[in-house]
């Protein structure tokens, strides 16, 4: 079943958002193994990010071998505080 995280980060930029993807992604224009979908934008108060994996395990694996080992190691230029979460067990994904 496919999983979605939504990360919203208060006071974050563009800039904090382009350094931060640069570390946790292999490259600017190609997802993470198992992640199928990746969106990022600002909004009021900050910077939002969504992603779909194509499930709970998939995220896991990136969120604890990938994105946490890099967000504690500290990325210069990335976001400056943890971000606000919500997980989503997708019941209907459409291309």
């Amino acid at each position: 079943m496919p999983f979605g995280i939504v990360h919203h980060f208060p006071g974050g930029t563009q800039d904090q958002y382009e350094a931060s993807i640069a570390a946790v992604h292999p490259a600017r224009d190609q997802l993470p193994d198992g992640q199928i979908f990746h969106a990022a934008g600002p909004v009021e108060g900050g910077w939002t990010i969504m992603a779909v994996h194509e499930s709970k395990a998939s995220w896991e694996s990136f969120r604890d071998n990938t994105l946490l080992p890099r967000l504690q190691a500290g990325i210069a230029g990335g976001f400056n505080t943890p971000p606000q979460a919500t997980e989503i067990e997708i019941y209907n994904l459409q291309p």
